[in-house]
């Protein structure tokens, strides 16, 4: 079970919000403005769904990635635990559906999204 530390909904409460939930999937929305920075945090496996374009820089175990994301956009999320911060001009405004079910092991585990 995810530690409650770890929750985004927890971690930064004015970014991420629970907009659904039942026994399969976690549905968090997240809206931020230029400048604005996470705490770490840890997401399981993920789908994102990005209804803003944004920039952001997505920091991990020491390393960082710098992402380009288009608005409309779908993509996996392998489980990670990171923090990020708004590099852009604009605000971010996305939707994590979050699987509760373990499934079988993807491939991947990259910072940032994967493509799809």
């Amino acid at each position: 079970m995810e530690l409650q530390s770890h929750d985004p909904a927890v971690t930064d409460p004015q970014l991420y919000r629970v907009v659904f939930e039942n026994a399969r999937v976690r549905v968090l929305e997240y809206r931020d403005q230029p400048g604005d920075r996470t705490n770490p945090h840890r997401h399981p496996d993920s789908v994102m769904v990005t209804l803003s374009a944004f920039r952001r820089r997505v920091s991990s175990g020491g390393r960082e990635v710098d992402v380009d994301l288009p608005a409309n956009e779908v993509r996996w999320l392998p489980a990670q635990e990171h923090s990020g911060h708004n590099t852009g001009g604009t605000g971010t405004h996305t939707l994590f559906v979050e699987l509760k079910d373990p499934g079988a092991p993807t491939a991947g585990g990259a910072l940032g999204p994967d493509t799809p």
